[in-house]
């Protein structure tokens, strides 16, 4: 088990771990909404009509 007593420290160290835990929660959820946005797009853009295909 590890040892989670921060001692005098825990005021500081609790929070900073809590804030950071937050941050990459919020930047995870903002790009998988990007990137639903984004796919919706690309449907949209390749189901307009009067569209072609790309060249290979």
């Amino acid at each position: 088990m590890p040892d989670l007593d921060m001692g005098r420290y825990a005021a500081f160290v609790w929070p900073a771990w809590g804030l950071s835990a937050i941050v990459l929660a919020a930047l995870a959820a903002r790009a998988a909404l990007a990137a639903r946005r984004w796919s919706a797009e690309l449907k949209r853009l390749q189901d307009e009509p009067g569209t072609t295909e790309p060249q290979p």
